[in-house]
């Protein structure tokens, strides 16, 4: 199909610091989003879709994703799986200080399907910058996650947070999937929608005015 989408499939941050570290993902479960994580991965192997690994790292002595720590190590579903690509980085966009752009333009790739984690930091970091780049984004929210946080403007749970980013995500900046979906597109060669903004509000409108 001429109109196929030209795919990489980026892994962020799939850290055991997330997992059994620091920041433990809460929403969706860390062990569902770990397993459509390999999916996703070996389906984008099994297609030809390349896979960017991506690992957050910071200082030795720093209390997260300390270099050479075990916590800051790739978890196993992914380190055990080939990738194409490994990005280092110390900012949360996966494009902040590294090569991404360059590689992306490199292999040609047009769309870019986002996993891993956080899907509040890291994460919508990395579809923003490909959003205002060009690029077409795909969000698998069941193969991504959050935690709660708690501070001076307030408290919101890992579920509320996802939930938020997602449905804002799919509003203008990524189309918000899950990895059968994905997987499925993958298969048929074809593009993903997305949602716009006005569709978004009115949608939301007429909930409320049908409560």
């Amino acid at each position: 199909m001429s109109n196929s989408p030209r795919r990489a499939l980026i892994v962020i941050d799939v850290q055991n610091e997330y997992v059994t570290g620091a920041l433990p993902i809460e929403y969706p479960p860390v062990q569902d989003s770990l397993a459509n994580i390999a999916r996703a991965i070996d389906a984008a192997q099994a297609h030809g879709v390349p896979v960017i690994v991506v690992q957050h790292l910071e200082r030795p002595d720093a209390s997260m994703f300390a270099r050479g720590s075990h916590r800051a190590e790739l978890h196993s579903v992914v380190a055990t799986r080939p990738y194409d690509h490994l990005i280092e980085k110390t900012l949360p966009s996966s494009f902040a200080g590294t090569d991404l752009a360059d590689w992306l333009t490199e292999h040609g790739i047009d769309t870019l399907a986002v996993v891993g984690y956080m899907t509040h930091n890291c994460n919508i970091s990395t579809v923003l910058h490909a959003s205002h780049a060009g690029m077409k984004v795909e969000y698998l929210n069941d193969a991504t996650g959050a935690l709660p946080y708690e501070n001076d403007a307030g408290y919101a749970s890992a579920e509320e947070i996802h939930r938020a980013f997602t449905v804002v995500m799919h509003s203008r900046f990524a189309a918000v999937v899950g990895v059968n979906a994905w997987i499925a597109a993958l298969e048929a060669g074809e593009p993903i929608a997305r949602g716009s903004i006005g569709a978004s509000n009115t949608k939301a409108r007429e909930r409320a005015a049908a409560a």
